[in-house]
Protein backbone atom coordinates (compact mmCIF):
# COMPACT_ATOMS: atom_id res chain seq x y z
CA UNK A 1 0.00 0.00 0.00
CA UNK A 2 1.33 3.22 -0.86
CA UNK A 3 0.72 6.92 -0.16
CA UNK A 4 0.96 9.25 -2.61
CA UNK A 5 3.54 11.83 -2.30
CA UNK A 6 2.78 15.50 -1.66
CA UNK A 7 5.23 17.61 -3.33
CA UNK A 8 5.63 21.34 -3.08
CA UNK A 9 6.31 23.08 -6.41
CA UNK A 10 7.03 26.14 -7.79
CA UNK A 11 3.78 27.93 -9.13
CA UNK A 12 4.77 30.55 -12.05
CA UNK A 13 3.00 33.79 -11.45
CA UNK A 14 3.33 37.06 -12.32
CA UNK A 15 4.02 39.40 -9.25
CA UNK A 16 6.07 37.06 -6.76
CA UNK A 17 6.97 33.37 -6.28
CA UNK A 18 4.06 31.45 -4.59
CA UNK A 19 3.53 27.64 -3.89
CA UNK A 20 1.17 24.82 -5.36
CA UNK A 21 0.74 21.52 -4.09
CA UNK A 22 -0.60 18.62 -5.92
CA UNK A 23 -0.98 14.88 -5.05
CA UNK A 24 0.13 12.73 -8.00
CA UNK A 25 2.40 9.62 -7.08
CA UNK A 26 5.34 9.20 -9.70
CA UNK A 27 4.88 6.58 -12.46
CA UNK A 28 6.64 6.05 -15.88
CA UNK A 29 5.62 8.59 -18.57
CA UNK A 30 3.26 7.54 -20.88
CA UNK A 31 2.99 8.80 -24.77
CA UNK A 32 0.42 9.01 -27.00
CA UNK A 33 -0.34 9.99 -30.62
CA UNK A 34 -0.82 13.61 -31.88
CA UNK A 35 -4.18 14.36 -33.45
CA UNK A 36 -5.01 17.36 -35.02
CA UNK A 37 -7.82 19.80 -34.12
CA UNK A 38 -9.17 22.84 -35.80
CA UNK A 39 -6.96 25.86 -35.49
CA UNK A 40 -9.52 28.60 -36.81
CA UNK A 41 -11.49 29.92 -33.71
CA UNK A 42 -15.08 30.17 -33.78
CA UNK A 43 -17.60 31.11 -31.60
CA UNK A 44 -18.69 29.07 -28.50
CA UNK A 45 -20.26 26.35 -28.79
CA UNK A 46 -23.97 26.77 -26.91
CA UNK A 47 -24.44 23.80 -24.51
CA UNK A 48 -28.14 22.13 -24.05
CA UNK A 49 -30.43 23.44 -21.33
CA UNK A 50 -32.93 21.40 -22.36
CA UNK A 51 -33.22 17.40 -23.65
CA UNK A 52 -35.65 14.61 -23.20
CA UNK A 53 -37.68 14.62 -19.95
CA UNK A 54 -37.14 13.70 -16.75
CA UNK A 55 -37.33 10.08 -16.46
CA UNK A 56 -39.80 8.63 -13.12
CA UNK A 57 -37.89 6.43 -11.18
CA UNK A 58 -38.72 2.70 -12.16
CA UNK A 59 -40.00 0.55 -10.02
CA UNK A 60 -37.19 -2.70 -11.61
CA UNK A 61 -35.18 -4.13 -8.34
CA UNK A 62 -31.50 -2.89 -8.32
CA UNK A 63 -29.81 -4.17 -11.61
CA UNK A 64 -27.17 -7.13 -11.59
CA UNK A 65 -23.71 -6.11 -10.27
CA UNK A 66 -21.24 -5.71 -12.89
CA UNK A 67 -18.96 -8.30 -14.09
CA UNK A 68 -16.07 -6.28 -14.17
CA UNK A 69 -13.48 -8.37 -12.35
CA UNK A 70 -12.26 -5.12 -9.85
CA UNK A 71 -15.54 -3.91 -8.89
CA UNK A 72 -15.64 -6.07 -5.78
CA UNK A 73 -12.86 -4.74 -4.89
CA UNK A 74 -13.99 -1.01 -5.15
CA UNK A 75 -15.56 -0.31 -1.92
CA UNK A 76 -16.02 3.44 -2.12
CA UNK A 77 -18.78 2.43 -4.71
CA UNK A 78 -20.55 0.78 -2.33
CA UNK A 79 -20.35 3.66 0.18
CA UNK A 80 -21.75 5.95 -1.80
CA UNK A 81 -24.64 3.17 -3.26
CA UNK A 82 -24.09 3.30 -6.61
CA UNK A 83 -25.95 0.40 -7.35
CA UNK A 84 -29.03 2.40 -6.00
CA UNK A 85 -28.39 5.03 -8.26
CA UNK A 86 -27.93 2.75 -11.45
CA UNK A 87 -31.39 1.26 -10.85
CA UNK A 88 -32.07 5.02 -11.87
CA UNK A 89 -29.81 5.08 -14.79
CA UNK A 90 -27.07 1.94 -15.85
CA UNK A 91 -25.37 5.81 -17.41
CA UNK A 92 -25.92 9.23 -19.15
CA UNK A 93 -23.80 9.80 -21.90
CA UNK A 94 -22.91 13.47 -20.34
CA UNK A 95 -19.20 15.35 -21.04
CA UNK A 96 -17.06 15.46 -17.89
CA UNK A 97 -13.51 17.33 -18.11
CA UNK A 98 -10.89 16.37 -16.61
CA UNK A 99 -8.41 19.57 -16.10
CA UNK A 100 -4.94 17.49 -15.33
CA UNK A 101 -2.01 16.11 -16.24
CA UNK A 102 -3.15 15.40 -19.66
CA UNK A 103 -4.64 12.98 -22.43
CA UNK A 104 -3.53 9.11 -21.63
CA UNK A 105 -5.56 6.59 -23.69
CA UNK A 106 -7.74 4.14 -21.18
CA UNK A 107 -9.44 0.69 -22.38
CA UNK A 108 -12.04 1.50 -20.27
CA UNK A 109 -12.76 4.90 -22.00
CA UNK A 110 -11.96 4.31 -25.90
CA UNK A 111 -14.46 6.18 -27.76
CA UNK A 112 -16.00 8.12 -25.26
CA UNK A 113 -12.66 10.00 -24.50
CA UNK A 114 -11.35 12.88 -25.94
CA UNK A 115 -7.73 14.26 -26.46
CA UNK A 116 -8.76 17.71 -25.60
CA UNK A 117 -6.23 20.64 -25.39
CA UNK A 118 -2.72 21.56 -23.56
CA UNK A 119 -3.00 24.68 -22.28
CA UNK A 120 0.65 24.44 -20.79
CA UNK A 121 2.14 27.73 -21.99
CA UNK A 122 5.91 27.16 -20.90
CA UNK A 123 7.62 25.41 -23.46
CA UNK A 124 10.46 24.61 -20.38
CA UNK A 125 7.57 22.70 -18.39
CA UNK A 126 5.54 21.06 -21.30
CA UNK A 127 7.72 18.09 -22.06
CA UNK A 128 6.71 18.20 -25.97
CA UNK A 129 8.72 20.97 -27.01
CA UNK A 130 6.37 24.16 -27.51
CA UNK A 131 3.70 26.18 -25.39
CA UNK A 132 -0.41 25.41 -25.51
CA UNK A 133 -1.24 23.20 -28.45
CA UNK A 134 -3.70 20.92 -29.45
CA UNK A 135 -2.58 17.66 -28.11
CA UNK A 136 -3.23 17.21 -24.23
CA UNK A 137 -1.00 14.12 -23.85
CA UNK A 138 0.36 13.57 -21.10
CA UNK A 139 3.98 13.94 -20.44
CA UNK A 140 6.36 13.26 -17.18
CA UNK A 141 6.16 10.98 -14.20
CA UNK A 142 2.56 12.66 -13.12
CA UNK A 143 0.96 11.57 -16.62
CA UNK A 144 -1.51 8.65 -15.24
CA UNK A 145 -3.30 11.24 -12.45
CA UNK A 146 -5.82 12.31 -15.00
CA UNK A 147 -6.30 8.79 -16.53
CA UNK A 148 -7.05 7.71 -12.86
CA UNK A 149 -9.64 10.05 -12.33
CA UNK A 150 -11.23 9.60 -15.52
CA UNK A 151 -11.43 6.11 -15.10
CA UNK A 152 -13.14 6.92 -11.71
CA UNK A 153 -15.69 8.97 -13.38
CA UNK A 154 -16.06 7.15 -16.79
CA UNK A 155 -14.67 3.71 -16.45
CA UNK A 156 -16.55 1.03 -18.74
CA UNK A 157 -19.25 -1.53 -17.46
CA UNK A 158 -17.68 -4.05 -20.17
CA UNK A 159 -16.82 -6.96 -18.02
CA UNK A 160 -12.65 -6.52 -17.56
CA UNK A 161 -10.96 -4.12 -14.99
CA UNK A 162 -12.80 -1.51 -12.80
CA UNK A 163 -16.16 0.31 -13.50
CA UNK A 164 -16.69 4.09 -12.95
CA UNK A 165 -19.69 6.04 -11.36
CA UNK A 166 -21.31 6.84 -14.75
CA UNK A 167 -20.24 4.33 -17.50
CA UNK A 168 -21.19 6.37 -20.11
CA UNK A 169 -19.96 9.25 -19.80
CA UNK A 170 -17.47 10.96 -22.43
CA UNK A 171 -14.06 12.60 -20.60
CA UNK A 172 -12.36 15.63 -22.55
CA UNK A 173 -8.92 15.84 -21.03
CA UNK A 174 -7.59 19.76 -20.55
CA UNK A 175 -4.02 19.42 -19.89
CA UNK A 176 -3.06 21.87 -16.89
CA UNK A 177 0.45 20.59 -15.30
CA UNK A 178 3.55 20.40 -16.82
CA UNK A 179 5.72 17.55 -16.36
CA UNK A 180 7.04 18.42 -13.01
CA UNK A 181 3.39 19.03 -11.97
CA UNK A 182 3.30 22.46 -11.67
CA UNK A 183 0.41 24.87 -13.10
CA UNK A 184 0.86 28.20 -14.28
CA UNK A 185 -2.66 30.21 -12.75
CA UNK A 186 -3.49 31.95 -16.12
CA UNK A 187 -2.66 28.64 -17.47
CA UNK A 188 -5.42 26.90 -15.29
CA UNK A 189 -7.98 29.99 -15.60
CA UNK A 190 -8.20 29.44 -19.52
CA UNK A 191 -8.16 26.26 -18.98
CA UNK A 192 -11.43 26.28 -17.13
CA UNK A 193 -13.13 28.87 -19.53
CA UNK A 194 -12.35 26.58 -22.88
CA UNK A 195 -13.41 23.47 -21.19
CA UNK A 196 -16.82 25.14 -20.28
CA UNK A 197 -17.38 25.95 -24.22
CA UNK A 198 -16.36 29.81 -23.73
CA UNK A 199 -13.90 31.49 -26.30
CA UNK A 200 -9.92 31.78 -25.18
CA UNK A 201 -8.10 33.99 -27.73
CA UNK A 202 -5.56 31.86 -29.99
CA UNK A 203 -7.66 28.99 -29.22
CA UNK A 204 -9.42 26.69 -31.08
CA UNK A 205 -12.92 26.26 -30.16
CA UNK A 206 -13.83 23.45 -27.93
CA UNK A 207 -16.25 21.28 -29.84
CA UNK A 208 -17.07 19.05 -26.63
CA UNK A 209 -18.03 21.72 -24.09
CA UNK A 210 -18.38 20.12 -20.83
CA UNK A 211 -21.31 20.24 -18.13
CA UNK A 212 -18.84 18.95 -15.41
CA UNK A 213 -15.88 19.96 -14.80
CA UNK A 214 -13.52 17.67 -12.65
CA UNK A 215 -10.46 19.47 -10.68
CA UNK A 216 -8.42 17.37 -8.78
CA UNK A 217 -6.16 19.59 -7.99
CA UNK A 218 -5.13 22.28 -5.77
CA UNK A 219 -3.40 25.67 -5.57
CA UNK A 220 -2.52 27.06 -1.89
CA UNK A 221 -0.72 30.42 -2.38
CA UNK A 222 1.97 31.49 0.53
CA UNK A 223 0.07 33.03 2.52
CA UNK A 224 -2.85 31.34 1.96
CA UNK A 225 -5.52 33.81 0.56
CA UNK A 226 -7.94 31.77 -0.59
CA UNK A 227 -9.32 31.94 -4.44
CA UNK A 228 -7.16 33.51 -7.22
CA UNK A 229 -9.52 36.32 -8.99
CA UNK A 230 -8.39 34.91 -12.07
CA UNK A 231 -9.76 31.16 -11.59
CA UNK A 232 -12.95 32.36 -9.62
CA UNK A 233 -14.11 34.93 -12.83
CA UNK A 234 -13.31 31.64 -15.25
CA UNK A 235 -14.97 29.69 -13.23
CA UNK A 236 -18.14 32.13 -12.79
CA UNK A 237 -18.63 32.67 -16.28
CA UNK A 238 -18.48 28.74 -17.13
CA UNK A 239 -20.89 28.64 -14.32
CA UNK A 240 -23.53 30.67 -15.69
CA UNK A 241 -23.04 28.49 -18.44
CA UNK A 242 -24.89 25.92 -16.69
CA UNK A 243 -21.65 24.02 -16.00
CA UNK A 244 -20.46 22.39 -12.70
CA UNK A 245 -17.00 22.72 -11.30
CA UNK A 246 -16.41 20.18 -9.15
CA UNK A 247 -13.28 20.31 -6.50
CA UNK A 248 -10.84 18.63 -4.42
CA UNK A 249 -10.37 20.31 -1.16
CA UNK A 250 -6.86 19.62 -0.97
CA UNK A 251 -4.42 17.45 1.60
CA UNK A 252 -3.04 19.75 4.01
CA UNK A 253 -5.66 18.96 7.46
CA UNK A 254 -5.74 22.22 7.18
CA UNK A 255 -9.08 24.91 6.22
CA UNK A 256 -9.55 24.60 2.49
CA UNK A 257 -10.72 28.35 2.92
CA UNK A 258 -6.85 29.22 2.23
CA UNK A 259 -6.99 27.55 -1.29
CA UNK A 260 -7.70 28.03 -5.15
CA UNK A 261 -10.29 26.07 -6.41
CA UNK A 262 -11.45 24.90 -3.34
CA UNK A 263 -11.83 28.40 -1.56
CA UNK A 264 -14.05 29.89 -4.65
CA UNK A 265 -17.66 30.07 -4.85
CA UNK A 266 -19.49 28.52 -7.10
CA UNK A 267 -17.40 24.97 -6.57
CA UNK A 268 -18.85 22.34 -5.33
CA UNK A 269 -15.84 21.15 -3.21
CA UNK A 270 -15.66 17.81 -2.00
CA UNK A 271 -13.48 16.38 1.14
CA UNK A 272 -12.58 12.78 1.50
CA UNK A 273 -13.31 10.56 3.80
CA UNK A 274 -11.81 6.85 4.55
CA UNK A 275 -14.24 3.07 4.22
CA UNK A 276 -15.50 4.16 8.10
CA UNK A 277 -16.59 7.44 6.90
CA UNK A 278 -13.81 9.49 9.08
CA UNK A 279 -12.11 11.96 7.55
CA UNK A 280 -8.36 11.12 7.15
CA UNK A 281 -5.66 13.28 8.39
CA UNK A 282 -4.87 14.60 5.42
CA UNK A 283 -8.03 15.79 4.30
CA UNK A 284 -8.86 19.56 4.05
CA UNK A 285 -11.90 20.84 5.94
CA UNK A 286 -13.93 23.78 6.50
CA UNK A 287 -16.95 26.03 5.46
CA UNK A 288 -16.21 25.75 2.13
CA UNK A 289 -16.69 22.02 2.18
CA UNK A 290 -19.94 20.77 0.16
CA UNK A 291 -19.56 17.08 1.28
CA UNK A 292 -17.02 13.89 1.01
CA UNK A 293 -16.87 11.27 -0.47
CA UNK A 294 -14.51 8.18 -0.58
CA UNK A 295 -10.77 8.82 -0.50
CA UNK A 296 -9.17 6.29 1.21
CA UNK A 297 -6.14 6.68 4.15
CA UNK A 298 -2.90 5.20 4.15
CA UNK A 299 -3.89 2.28 6.08
CA UNK A 300 -6.99 1.45 3.76
CA UNK A 301 -5.85 2.97 0.32
CA UNK A 302 -8.89 3.77 -2.31
CA UNK A 303 -8.74 0.99 -5.30
CA UNK A 304 -7.95 2.90 -8.21
CA UNK A 305 -7.37 1.97 -11.92
CA UNK A 306 -4.51 3.34 -14.41
CA UNK A 307 -2.97 1.66 -16.83
CA UNK A 308 -4.66 -1.30 -17.19
CA UNK A 309 -4.27 -2.25 -14.02
CA UNK A 310 -5.03 -2.11 -9.86
CA UNK A 311 -3.46 1.08 -8.07
CA UNK A 312 -4.09 1.81 -4.56
CA UNK A 313 -3.96 5.60 -3.49
CA UNK A 314 -5.73 7.87 -1.28
CA UNK A 315 -6.70 11.65 -1.26
CA UNK A 316 -9.07 14.23 -2.26
CA UNK A 317 -7.70 14.55 -6.10
CA UNK A 318 -10.28 10.89 -5.93
CA UNK A 319 -13.01 11.99 -3.74
CA UNK A 320 -13.98 14.83 -6.40
CA UNK A 321 -13.88 12.73 -9.44
CA UNK A 322 -16.92 10.42 -7.95
CA UNK A 323 -18.90 13.49 -7.12
CA UNK A 324 -18.32 14.65 -10.53
CA UNK A 325 -19.49 11.36 -11.90
CA UNK A 326 -22.78 11.56 -9.68
CA UNK A 327 -23.57 15.14 -11.00
CA UNK A 328 -22.74 13.62 -14.11
CA UNK A 329 -25.45 11.20 -13.79
CA UNK A 330 -28.25 13.91 -11.99
CA UNK A 331 -27.51 16.16 -15.46
CA UNK A 332 -28.51 13.07 -17.89
CA UNK A 333 -31.66 12.29 -16.48
CA UNK A 334 -32.35 15.45 -15.96
CA UNK A 335 -30.53 17.93 -18.32
CA UNK A 336 -32.16 21.24 -17.39
CA UNK A 337 -30.73 21.30 -13.84
CA UNK A 338 -28.47 24.24 -13.12
CA UNK A 339 -25.12 23.85 -10.89
CA UNK A 340 -26.61 24.90 -7.74
CA UNK A 341 -29.54 22.73 -8.41
CA UNK A 342 -27.00 19.89 -8.65
CA UNK A 343 -25.42 20.93 -5.55
CA UNK A 344 -28.49 21.52 -3.83
CA UNK A 345 -30.03 18.21 -4.27
CA UNK A 346 -26.34 16.75 -3.20
CA UNK A 347 -26.10 18.26 0.05
CA UNK A 348 -29.93 17.36 0.72
CA UNK A 349 -29.32 13.78 0.18
CA UNK A 350 -26.10 13.10 1.66
CA UNK A 351 -25.21 10.34 4.30
CA UNK A 352 -24.75 11.53 7.61
CA UNK A 353 -21.45 11.25 8.92
CA UNK A 354 -20.77 8.55 11.95
CA UNK A 355 -19.61 10.33 14.82
CA UNK A 356 -16.08 11.36 14.84
CA UNK A 357 -13.91 13.02 12.99
CA UNK A 358 -16.73 15.00 10.04
CA UNK A 359 -19.43 16.91 12.57
CA UNK A 360 -21.94 19.29 10.48
CA UNK A 361 -21.80 21.12 13.47
CA UNK A 362 -18.63 21.87 14.07
CA UNK A 363 -17.24 25.02 12.75
CA UNK A 364 -14.11 24.33 13.00
CA UNK A 365 -13.93 20.55 11.48
CA UNK A 366 -16.70 20.56 9.39
CA UNK A 367 -16.53 18.38 6.31
CA UNK A 368 -19.91 19.53 4.11
CA UNK A 369 -23.58 18.42 4.49
CA UNK A 370 -22.47 14.19 4.29
CA UNK A 371 -21.13 11.73 1.94
CA UNK A 372 -22.11 11.61 -1.32
CA UNK A 373 -25.50 9.25 -1.41
CA UNK A 374 -25.52 8.69 -5.62
CA UNK A 375 -28.68 6.49 -4.98
CA UNK A 376 -30.62 9.33 -2.95
CA UNK A 377 -29.36 12.00 -4.95
CA UNK A 378 -30.76 10.26 -8.30
CA UNK A 379 -33.85 9.74 -6.41
CA UNK A 380 -34.44 13.16 -5.86
CA UNK A 381 -33.37 14.23 -9.58
CA UNK A 382 -36.20 11.74 -10.91
CA UNK A 383 -39.16 12.20 -8.81
CA UNK A 384 -38.62 15.75 -9.62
Amino acid sequence: MIRASLLTLTLLASGGTDAIRVVVPALPPTTTPRPTLPATPTPATPLPTTGTPVRPLPAAPTPRPPGDPYYPQQWNLAQIHIEDAWAVTPGEPVTVAVLDTGYVRSDELGTREVNGYDFVSDPARSGDGDGRDADASGVGPFAFHAETVANLIGAARDGRGAVGVNPDARIVHVRVAGTDGTIAVQDLADAVRWAGGLNVPGTPVNRTPARVLNLSLFVDFIPLTGCDARVRAAIDAVTARGVLVVAGAANDGRDAAGYTPAACPNVLTVTAVDRAGQRPAYANWGARVALAAPGGSDTDPLPLWSAGAPLLRDGTSFAAPQVAGVASLMMGVNPALKPADVTRLLKASAAPFPAGRCEPASALHTCGSGIVNAGAALRLVANR
